[in-house]
Parts: C-alpha cells; sequence; structure tokens
C-alpha cells in the first residue's frame, strides 16, 4: 500500500525503475515477498503490475538489490560500484 515505481522510456524499450515494490530480484523473480508488507496477496499482484508495465522482466530494476550492479556492469572502471546516468 502506498507504493509508487517509475517507468522510463529508454532506446531499449520501458525500463521500470521498482524502488520498493520489488526489493530485490527475488522478490519478484520467484514470487517471494519481503517480509515487511502490508498484504502478501497485493504484494504478488504488484509483480504483475510491473511486469505490465515493463518492456520484458529484464527491464525490472529493483530498489535495493546489489546484483543490480552485475547485471548493469559500469561503463568505465572508476563508475564501478556507482549508479549514475549517462546522456
Amino acid at each position: 500500500m502506498g507504493l509508487q515505481v517509475v517507468r522510463v522510456a529508454t532506446r531499449r524499450g520501458a525500463v521500470v525503475l521498482a524502488s520498493d515494490a520489488s526489493h530485490f530480484y527475488a522478490n519478484m523473480e520467484q514470487a517471494r515477498p519481503f517480509p515487511i508488507v502490508w498484504s502478501v496477496a497485493a504484494m504478488v499482484d504488484g509483480y504483475g503490475r510491473l511486469r505490465e508495465l515493463a518492456e520484458s522482466p529484464a527491464h525490472i530494476i529493483p530498489g535495493h538489490d546489489p546484483l543490480v550492479m552485475q547485471r548493469y556492469p559500469a561503463p568505465a572502471r572508476e563508475l564501478e560500484g556507482l549508479a549514475v546516468r549517462l546522456d
């Protein structure tokens, strides 16, 4: 209840920044909700909404998963470990 996501139009399609709607990839990919939620059923339904909004499941970025840095490697060595926007 009360969570929002952001859908961003990119050259590779609609990317969804899930924030707390999916803390980790495992929450959504394995239907394992984060342990502190208002409603487990609503959260699992929300995972379906994330999939509807995104170009594909690979276009959903959870809010707190360190795996994001592995799935989206830095474009340059000096940027490793940082989340940045490049134009």
